[in-house]
């Protein structure tokens, strides 16, 4: 295994990656050269969590989805025909989307492109930035090779977001707002020419070319940032807010909102067993401060689906309910709290802690996430090797839930970690050192 295969596998979830796994073996059961692009590799090389898993194919990424989803019952959806682009999502959870190497050639700013199929190394130089030009191999030949034509490990040591040619932007300018959200998220610096190039393409007025599917798609996109209301000041002081409301715009920004969905966020330990939607968190807090007449403005003029607009209509009426339920005295057991809200969408629970008037229920909500998901998360498969239980069955499964539920109720106490050793003493010195 490589240096950077096990890099990988290392900060992939084990959910992403099984989901790397199952792409590997459908691409050499059809004979497909696959690789994973982008956004993966960045966040790896870069020490940040990983979001996406963006496939590439160097041929038919059709026949890749299509045995995944016979194979392995993943979800399939076709969402470009030119790109042969696919959205997957697999039966643990995960997310990616695989396409076919291609270049693309624009006509004019902000035109469609003219896609062909294309090499894996012409597709990744015809990205937008260098740090989202990166591919490893996942083929049985060169599993693990990195390919970097545009050095882009370079720039990611620099911390500097760089376009890859001196036409990105012009290109495609909804590719100025994946650069103020890269840069949002990474903390990076635009590279002195990619910056002139910027300027250039607001002065020629070039973001009136994004077109309403872009903006569509980097707003949903902003719903999983860890943090969206950062990202939102920045767009509204480059005057860019009006791409997707002019009433986003000063005091209608819901800054104090999206950081409190931010603090909220944060009281959820690493690693704990808790998952909630974002998009309709976000979409709740974007048109929290908004008239009726200005939602449907912005609904209309970012093209935002009923399906789109569901999670967040359903998170109001959804919560009611639960806030009673946490309202009862029979909730009179820690194990009790923690069985009723882990069984809940972590976005109902987040939301309600958030909008709660009730005290009894903020404070329960508060004791989950900090207290009760922790203690759960430490109750490790090794603790229940006495009752020689086969790992991952129904009995194994209930059995560990029933130990949680005893620490949390003080029946069993929670394990404490043995001390560190002390250091050990300095060597001594002589009578000569010591002079």
């Amino acid at each position: 295994m490589s240096d950077y295969m096990f890099m990988l596998e290392s900060h992939l979830s084990p959910e992403q990656n099984k989901a790397v796994g199952m792409v590997e073996a459908a691409a050499a059961e059809t004979g497909v050269n696959a690789f994973l692009t982008g956004g993966a590799l960045r966040d790896m090389v870069g020490g940040f969590p990983i979001q996406d898993l963006d496939f590439t194919a160097e041929g038919d990424a059709t026949k890749i989805a299509k045995a995944l989803e016979k194979k392995h019952g993943v979800q399939v959806s076709l969402v470009s025909s030119a790109r042969k682009e696919y959205s997957l999502v697999f039966p643990n959870g995960s997310r990616a989307a695989i396409c076919i190497a291609y270049d693309a050639r624009y006509a004019k700013p902000g035109s469609k492109p003219k896609i062909e199929p294309a090499s894996i190394n012409i597709d990744l130089r015809r990205r937008d930035f260098t740090i989202n030009s990166i591919a490893i191999s996942l083929n049985k030949g060169s599993r693990g090779l990195l390919l970097d034509p545009n050095n882009g490990l370079g720039d990611l040591e620099r911390r500097e977001l760089r376009a890859n040619s001196n036409y990105t932007l012009y290109d495609d300018p909804s590719r100025i707002l994946r650069m103020f959200r890269l840069r949002a998220r990474l903390g990076f610096e635009l590279a002195e020419k990619t910056q002139i190039q910027y300027q250039n393409v607001r002065e020629a007025g070039l973001e009136s070319k994004i077109s309403p599917e872009a903006i569509h798609d980097e707003l949903l996109r902003m719903a999983y940032e860890p943090n969206p209301g950062d990202l939102l000041e920045v767009l509204e002081r480059e005057k860019l807010i009006g791409l997707f409301s002019p009433a986003l715009a000063g005091p209608k920004l819901n800054t104090a909102g999206f950081k409190g969905l931010l603090k909220t966020r944060q009281m959820v330990p690493f690693g704990v067993d808790f998952h909630a939607d974002n998009r309709g968190l976000f979409l709740h807090t974007l048109m929290e401060k908004l008239s009726d007449r200005e939602r449907k403005d912005l609904i209309q003029r970012v093209g935002l689906t009923k399906e789109d607009l569901q999670p967040w209509r359903d998170l109001e009426r959804r919560v009611k309910k639960l806030e009673a339920t946490l309202e009862s005295a029979r909730l009179n057991r820690a194990s009790l709290v923690y069985e009723t809200l882990r069984k809940q969408p972590g976005e109902d629970v987040l939301y309600l802690f958030l909008h709660t008037g009730k005290r009894l229920v903020h404070d329960r909500i508060k004791n989950h996430l900090q207290k009760y998901l922790e203690t759960a998360h430490e109750v490790v498969d090794k603790d229940l090797a006495p009752l020689n239980l086969e790992p991952g069955t129904p009995k194994f499964e209930q059995a560990k839930l029933d130990r949680i539920h005893a620490i949390l109720d003080g029946r069993i106490r929670k394990p404490v970690p043995p001390p560190e050793p002390p250091p050990p003493p300095p060597p001594p010195t002589s009578a000569w050192a010591r002079r």
